[in-house]
């Protein structure tokens, strides 16, 4: 099927207001299909909200699946057109796994960083449980862990897929295009409140 009748189906099958306890979704439309992800708002509302505000803007368009990890930790990491350094809006306080419940597992969708407070709009996937992303977890000596903020819901045998491709130091060859990023439902209220993701 067409990547362009897979989004149109999509995006019918979304035009009704989702019921009130779902969780909103994003359509990442790629090169060699879309992956959906829900994004937890309620649990890790700064860092969720932040995401929707570069998917609503259009930032991650033109986008690249730049970074495969298989070992100890498994993500595929994506950037906007301007690399995984872009300030984009600005840096956003770290919300650890031990405050939000959330967990590194397969599916899981978190934040890129350097130290805390760092992350902008450089994300990534995991492809299998990864506990030492998690808060306490060894991956960074500073064991404060990633911001996990939702999961993908369809496309995980895609990011699987990119996995496989050849990578040097770690940078997929070639890089996957991100066609755009889309809300496929309204971005929560809650997410209008500067505090959550300033």
């Amino acid at each position: 099927m067409h990547i362009t009748t897979i989004v149109g189906a999509l995006l019918l099958a979304t035009q009704s207001a989702p019921a009130p306890d779902r969780l909103p979704q994003a359509l990442i439309s790629t090169a060699y299909g879309p992956i959906v992800m829900e994004l937890d708002h309620r649990r890790a509302p700064v860092t969720a909200c932040n995401f929707m505000r570069y998917a609503s803007a259009g930032l991650y368009t033109d986008g690249r699946f730049f970074r495969s990890v298989s070992g100890p930790i498994h993500v595929v990491q994506a950037a906007t057109r301007q690399g995984s350094d872009d300030p984009g809006l600005g840096p956003i306080p770290l919300e650890r796994t031990r405050d939000t419940g959330l967990s590194h597992v397969a599916g899981v969708v978190s934040m890129a960083r350097d130290g805390p407070d760092t992350a902008t709009s450089s994300f990534f996937i995991v492809t299998h449980d990864s506990p030492s992303l998690d808060f306490g977890g060894g991956r960074n000596p500073d064991g404060q862990g990633f911001g996990a903020f939702g999961r993908v819901i369809e496309g995980m045998a895609l990011l699987h897929h990119f996995q496989g491709f050849p990578t040097v130091a770690e940078h997929i060859q070639p890089t996957v295009a991100i066609l755009s990023v889309i809300m496929l439902d309204p971005v929560p209220a809650a997410c209008a409140n500067p505090s959550a993701g300033a």
